[in-house]
This record gives structure tokens, sequence and C-alpha cells, in this order.
């Protein structure tokens, strides 16, 4: 697989039925490698290993409901109350990152009311914290680190 702009990290492969799959810690199970998933991974790895989310508030392909369609959130970190902080849109390296992209996550958005998006291909990477009152969002240069709140 390609690499990514993002940290390494040691993985489990496994083959059957001529498909190679990656064990996905959060999901706890083997999933087929695909180019996206590989970028899913490694973001999720980074956002547990290096931001510090912990393993409890980290969703992966979560389902939601939009116009009555079944659409999937690649990664989704909750808060300690349980709310969405940061929802993650995840695309294959060869994907360029584009308006249409962000347009995308913003639809999703509508329905999470995550506080940041996280926009990558695995090269290239876009944080934005949404600013709700104005219906817009800010570029950062990276995320937050995850700070425990008590609740």
């Amino acid at each position: 697989m390609q690499k990514l702009n993002l940290p390494s990290y040691s993985f489990n492969f496994k083959n059957t039925k001529n498909k190679t799959l990656i064990f996905d810690k959060f999901r706890k199970k083997y999933v087929v490698l695909t180019p996206e998933e590989w970028v899913r991974q490694h973001v999720a790895h980074f956002l547990h290993e290096e931001k510090k989310y912990p393993i409890s508030l980290i969703s992966i392909e979560k389902q939601l409901l939009i116009n009555n369609l079944k659409k999937r959130t690649d990664i989704i970190i909750f808060n300690a109350f349980g709310n969405p902080e940061i929802m993650v849109e995840c695309k294959a390296p060869t994907i360029k990152i584009t308006q249409k992209t962000f347009d995308q996550i913003a639809r999703y958005n509508l329905k999470i009311k995550a506080n940041y998006l996280f926009v990558t291909n695995g090269l290239d990477h876009f944080y934005c914290q949404m600013d709700f009152e104005n219906e817009t969002y800010i570029f950062l240069k990276e995320l937050p680190d995850f700070i425990k709140k008590t609740l």
C-alpha cells in the first residue's frame, strides 16, 4: 500500500479468498484492505495515538440517514458527554480533495453537528472548526488534542 503523509503504524493483515484484510482494532474485526481503508486505519490510529482520543470515543463507519438515504461516516470522535466532536471524511490517496468533498462532509454534518471536520486522502489533510452561528467553517492548522473533561 502507498506511503501516506501520516505516521506509520503496525497493522495485522491476513489473506482470504484472494483479498487482503486488515485488522481494525476499533471495530474489533478484519475488514477488506482498500486504499480508502488504508487511509481510514491510519487516521484512526493517528487520532488515538498522537491526538490521544480514547478508543471508546472513536466510531468507524457509523451509519446515518440523510434524506431517507443510508450513508456512512468514515470516523466520528465523540466527546466525554457522548456528543460528536470530530467527523472525518477519508478518501483514497488517488482521490483529490475538492469542494465536492467538503460539500459531502458538510451535508453529513447538518445531521451530526460535530464541532470539527477533518478531510483527508492520506496525503493532504484539511481541518476545520465549525461556526454554527454563521453557518461556515474556519480552517485550522491542526486538530485539537483530546482533553479529558469530567461529567
